[in-house]
């Protein structure tokens, strides 16, 4: 009896070499592909449910307003941008590794399947689900020689071999093309992806009509570059937003909704020449491989504040942001210039006013009532201390409300081409008019025709798969037993089991048996 040599092991002790391979087995087990891509699935409903920081910044700036005691945990979570947060990321990764070590070993099985030639007879044709047998008087080899000029016209042969006493033949062997088609351009799909992540960007600006966006960094409102982006990669073009038009909904139970709009665009490349385009949900606007879709639109009153000297402290549109889909939309206005004390204002604005049963709504998502409400408040805005502020919120921790004669908070209740005079000598504001706004989204993805050439290639190398029926034949011709004639035995094998291998062994065998010698068919 030996004893086994020492080293330096516990009994079932992997070493590292060992535990990597055991890893690597795992991670790149089918099973584990389908399991990290229902993690996949499940990790992306949060972004499909809460707002994206890098979709719709506006959308994620008023839901922490509605929601400000959750926003620190979400935040933490990096729920607001589940796409690029570290853990969906990490999901991601794992996927893809699964992805690769699964389909890399079966291309060079898909394609040695190929390329391989159809299989020798089974010793025993007649024991197969689906076969017959004949005699003939003529010789195995004039047999063979026309077996293989009818399964030659559509099948693939196996090459003869001396003394081989069959013929073997193949049709359907496409499918293994398209499996190994479909394989190679899930690997396409993932490597145009990537590089869109690496290489391109996406960000999102809002603007009012009539005004120019010129395609720099410091025109947009958010930015979101990939990994390898360098800014030398943005092209070079502006557009200008000559006119927004909404088509709304008059009836039903949508009545009032906006049911599309489109912005019509003037734009022009480097030093070209201008051209227009109609820019509409779905319909971007190309300009030499940057797209700009449309996302959104909403409104934004002119308004005009003077302070107390009659100054002109603050002018132009304001973006209100939109609440629901009746467009009733929040806003406000800082004016730190202002003397004898700053004023800020925040709102609500109504495009279609009305009042139910003691309360203001708006009754329609068009601007056929705009009107105004907001509260006043003069004092500290926080805008004196160098940190950050979104410019759809105000400030108001250490500001005073303006209040009437009575000590009630003054409300600013406008329409256009009123003007309210604030109290204590503080100034004025008036509503000039109401402008629309639309929000544009800029992508440049570098890797799409990549990605999209892999989609083209997996539909086709699918329907190669479940259409193309794999099937095989074979025919044997030994000399009969009692030493007059030929016994031929014919057997067909469906791989997709589709049933229809009656059809085909009666073919064959019609084909085979056009010759007088026939003597006896089973």
């Amino acid at each position: 009896m030996t004893t086994p040599p020492e080293t330096g092991r516990r009994p079932g002790e992997l070493t590292a070499r060992e535990l990597g391979r055991w890893a690597w087995r795992q991670i790149t087990s089918m099973r584990t592909a389908l399991l990290l891509l229902l993690l996949l699935a499940l990790a992306a409903i949060p972004g499909s449910v809460i707002p994206q920081a890098d979709v719709d910044s506006l959308a994620v700036t008023r839901w922490k307003d509605e929601h400000p005691k959750l926003t620190p945990v979400y935040e933490k979570l990096d729920l607001f941008s589940v796409y690029s947060s570290p853990w969906f990321s990490a999901v991601y990764l794992l996927l893809v590794l699964s992805l690769v070590g699964c389909i890399i070993p079966r291309l060079l099985v898909y394609y040695r399947a190929l390329r391989a030639q159809p299989p020798a007879a089974p010793r025993h044709l007649t024991r197969m689900p689906v076969h017959a047998s004949y005699s003939t008087g003529q010789a195995p080899a004039d047999v063979l020689d026309r077996a293989r000029t009818v399964l030659g016209r559509r099948h693939r042969l196996r090459a003869s071999g001396h003394g081989d006493d069959f013929v073997a033949a193949e049709r359907g062997h496409l499918r293994e093309a398209g499996n190994l088609v479909f394989h190679l351009s899930l690997l396409i799909v993932l490597a145009g992806v990537a590089m869109g992540s690496l290489w391109g960007y996406q960000g999102g600006v809002i603007l009012v009509q009539g005004t120019t966006f010129s395609n720099n960094l410091t025109q947009y409102d958010d930015f979101k570059p990939g990994g390898l982006f360098r800014q030398g990669q943005m092209k070079n073009f502006r557009f200008t937003v000559d006119e927004f038009s909404v088509d709304w909904l008059e009836e039903g139970p949508r009545f009032g909704q906006a049911r599309k709009f489109e912005a019509g665009l003037t734009y022009r490349v480097g030093d070209g020449k201008p051209q227009t385009y109609d820019l509409r949900v779905n319909h971007p606007l190309e300009v030499d491989g940057t797209d700009v879709f449309l996302i959104g639109h909403g409104y934004a009153p002119v308004i005009t504040v003077r302070d107390g000297t009659g100054q002109v402290v603050c002018t132009g549109p304001t973006v209100f942001l939109p609440r629901d889909a009746s467009f009733l939309s929040y806003g406000v206005v800082k004016c730190n210039d202002a003397k004898p004390g700053r004023i800020g204002l925040d709102g609500l604005f109504f495009p279609s006013f009305d009042m139910r049963d003691g309360n203001p709504v708006t009754v329609f998502g068009d601007d056929r009532n705009p009107t105004l409400s907001m509260l006043a408040y003069t004092g500290d805005l926080g805008l004196d201390d160098g940190s950050s502020q979104s410019v759809y919120v105000l400030d108001k921790s250490d500001a005073t409300p303006i209040t009437k004669a009575d000590g009630k908070p003054l409300r600013v209740d406008l329409q256009p081409g009123d003007t309210v005079e604030l109290p204590d000598g503080l100034g004025s504001v008036t509503f000039e008019r109401v402008d629309p706004w639309i929000r544009v989204q800029i992508s440049q993805t570098p890797g799409k025709g990549i990605a999209l050439l892999g989609v083209i290639l997996a539909l086709v190398g699918l329907c190669c798969s479940l259409f193309i029926r794999p099937r095989r034949v074979w025919v044997r011709a030994v000399p009969a037993d009692d030493g007059s004639g030929t016994r031929v035995e014919v057997a067909v094998l469906d791989r997709s089991g589709n049933g229809e291998t009656d059809e085909v062994l009666a073919a064959v065998l019609d084909q085979l048996q056009d010759q007088p010698e026939i003597v006896r068919q089973s």
